[in-house]
């Protein structure tokens, strides 16, 4: 079993083990100093399971936790950084975090999951800003230490699950915008599964009253945080899996952000699937076409990252 060693900065690190694999974890802001929260606020956060689902709530110092390959790859010098889903309310950070960082490791990706804060006014000056703060730092953080875990700084990329793809994609869209701009922010590629992409029609209405607060009806807000609406040129490559069935995140919003890409030259592959429902990440059942997402999005990685 790998050991990772942070170096060069001065932060605290605290090494877990599992049958599978190492964990660094790492403070997301080690200068102590975290944008955009309130000065003396803090919560406890809370960790429970629910329906099988680890449920991860009231974050209020944000971090990384690294996982090394478990075996040699083509592969081995790229990265992913994982943003679980819950609907901008809670991390549903098993099956759409740890769980799949094994799945990168076992194929010899580095894999990063992002414990990021959740929109929340007790603690927060500006909480529709503050998952994308998070989301640029922990891309930074990645490239920036990049030699220190055997990673190409070009072979970055971000994956989101439902709200957590929504900011994958708000990553990937608004990296290059407003006065934070930053391209050591930019993801190299981008996968989404089940995102919540739109803010207007088809849009999850908990994601999106959840992120904007009381600006959920601001007609510039809401074309701002329509991803679909956002996407240039310079928006990165981009894989999305959807199920048509899927009942709490509408299909159109994959849609609209591939059609978006074709628009736009980014390339781009969407596999959608006639049944799987919403928030199945790896768990899907035997022999339904959905199980197949997988093995899709391992041919399309070693496509490019070769």
């Amino acid at each position: 079993m790998h050991t990772l060693i942070a170096t060069g900065l001065a932060l605290s690190v605290s090494l877990l083990s599992s049958a599978a694999m190492a964990q660094t974890v790492l403070p997301l802001w080690p200068s102590g100093a975290i944008p955009l929260a309130k000065p003396g606020v803090t919560l406890t956060e809370k960790s429970t399971t629910e329906g099988g689902i680890l449920r991860i709530s009231d974050v209020t110092v944000p971090t990384l936790t690294v996982y090394l390959p478990t075996k040699p790859s083509s592969t081995q010098k790229a990265a992913v950084m994982i943003c679980p889903g819950g609907g901008y309310s809670i991390l549903a950070a098993g099956h759409e975090g740890s769980d799949m960082a094994k799945w990168f490791t076992d194929r010899g990706l580095v894999a990063v999951v992002l414990k990021y804060r959740l929109p929340d006014d007790r603690t927060q000056t500006v909480p529709r800003e503050v998952p994308l703060t998070d989301a640029m730092q922990g891309m930074r953080m990645i490239r920036q230490q990049a030699s220190q875990y055997g990673i190409d700084p070009s072979r970055i990329g971000v994956m989101g699950f439902s709200a957590g793809g929504h900011l994958a994609s708000t990553l990937s869209t608004h990296y290059n915008r407003g006065p934070k701009a930053d391209e050591q922010a930019k993801p190299n590629f981008t996968i989404l599964l089940y995102p919540v992409i739109t803010f207007g029609d088809k849009a999850h209405g908990g994601s999106r009253d959840k992120l904007l607060g009381p600006d959920k009806a601001d007609a510039a807000m809401i074309e701002l945080y329509s991803n679909e609406k956002q996407v240039t040129a310079q928006t990165p490559r981009t894989f999305l899996v959807h199920a048509m069935d899927d009942k709490g995140v509408p299909v159109e919003n994959s849609i609209m952000y591939y059609s978006a890409c074709v628009q736009h030259n980014v390339p781009a592959e969407m596999h959608l699937y006639p049944t799987g429902g919403h928030g199945f990440a790896l768990r899907t059942k035997p022999g339904e076409s959905v199980s197949g997402w997988p093995a899709a999005c391992e041919n399309w990685l070693r496509s490019f990252l070769k």
